[in-house]
């Protein structure tokens, strides 16, 4: 298997050593340094690229957010107005920034208040430090296993060994221990665990931030009534749970009287604003999400005839457009149930079908997604080059022919 990798990615290995020489990694994030290594040359639609010509079945789809799928002409289109047009004014407010924040409103009540920023690490930074100043507490609950971004409350627990999990463990040289001290992991899925440890820390717990489905994770699903029950804990004990109400957001110094610093030189920027709105506003015209949700079946059921069919030892999860396979046996309702998970044959897998040009990211526990813009036959497609990875892995015969 080595000659044919060196023959397949040659080009992108190439640059990718260029990259290699000024880029430390020759990544610009962590999270994308995987084998092969791909220099991608064009996403569109569901497909991706490399500098080889070869094309790939994307369903990484950057982790998630390329809901239409890559490059979407009314994503494109709308970009190319608002670049014409208010790139960067940097004082005041646009138009856009408004019609987007009554948009998040209006699809998501629960956002009494909208403030715009640029990552999921901004976001959670800014919640946790608004739920600081707002309740004079100092510690936050998260959970084993689930990301909230790069800032030190938040970067621990993320994948630790066995050992580990329960304790608090940073994921990053160069966090302060004394920032940890004030971060308390609990278990998904264990209501009595938090109430614990509310218990224990009684009085002193700001906010408990936790992903309401455990994607970082693949797919962990929240038991029933294991989110309803943080909402009445928090409650209880004075804390908030971060999804954003109005009392919150109205200590940021964006408003008059506001205790809490809020800022970014990109905040609110017209290409972000505009490429939301359009993807928004195509939501709400097309059935975007019955599309996604029945090919997101489709593929779960796949690959569970799969699994049975060969007597392959797998767990198929997801939910709506995500999927993936643990191999492993049993319940998943936390991380420490995903230890069982190989993941020396779950990354063995990935890259087998990269190879027939199906993308799904090849690094540990990472979760599939399909966008708008796959297809039916995608699936299929998909699912025959399944099979016949799965039967190379277990040494059963194949009629498969690469693409």
């Amino acid at each position: 298997m080595p000659g044919l990798r060196e023959s397949r990615y040659s080009g992108s290995e190439k640059v990718f050593e260029q990259a290699c020489r000024i880029i430390p990694g020759g990544v610009n994030s962590s999270f994308r340094s995987a084998e092969p290594r791909l220099v991608i040359r064009r996403a569109e639609g569901a497909r991706l690229t490399d500098a080889d010509g070869n094309e790939y079945i994307d369903y990484h789809a950057a982790f998630g957010p390329a809901l239409l799928g890559h490059n979407h002409p009314a994503v494109r289109r709308r970009v190319a107005e608002a670049l014409e047009s208010r790139l960067l004014p940097g004082v005041g407010i646009t138009e856009l920034e408004i019609e987007l924040a009554r948009k998040i409103h209006q699809h998501l009540p629960s956002a009494e208040r909208v403030l715009l920023c640029n990552s999921g690490s901004e976001a959670t930074f800014h919640a946790i430090r608004v739920s600081r100043a707002s309740t004079a507490r100092k510690k936050i609950i998260k959970f084993q296993g689930c990301y909230h971004g790069f800032h030190d409350s938040v970067l621990c627990n993320l994948a630790n060994p066995a050992l580990k999990t329960g304790s608090t463990a940073a994921g990053s040289a160069g966090i302060l221990p004394e920032v940890l001290e004030n971060t308390v992991v609990c278990a998904f899925n264990d209501l009595a665990g938090v109430e614990r440890a509310l218990e224990t820390h009684r009085g002193q717990i700001a906010a408990i931030i936790v992903e309401p489905i455990a994607h970082n994770m693949g797919c962990v699903m929240p038991r029933p009534g294991f989110l309803e029950g943080l909402r009445q804990l928090a409650t209880a004990h004075g804390a908030a749970l971060i999804f954003g109400k109005a009392d919150l957001m109205d200590h940021f110094k964006t408003r008059p009287g506001g205790d809490t610093f809020y800022s970014g030189t990109f905040n609110g920027n017209a290409v972000g604003c505009a490429a939301v709105l359009a993807t928004v506003e195509l939501l709400e015209r097309e059935p975007v999400h019955e599309c996604v949700f029945r090919l997101g079946e489709k593929v779960r059921r796949g690959l569970r005839d799969i699994h049975e069919r060969l007597g392959v030892r797998a767990n198929v999860a997801g939910y709506g457009s995500v999927f993936l396979t643990y191999f492993l046996d049993g319940p998943l309702e936390s991380y420490s149930d995903l230890l069982r998970n190989d993941a020396e044959r779950f990354v063995e897998y990935r890259r087998r079908l990269i190879e027939l040009g199906i993308f799904e990211m090849p690094s540990n526990l990472t979760r599939c997604h399909v966008s708008y813009s796959h297809t039916e036959a995608d699936i299929d497609r998909t699912l025959e080059a399944v099979e016949h990875v799965l039967k190379q892995m277990v040494g059963a015969p194949s009629r498969h022919k690469a693409s």
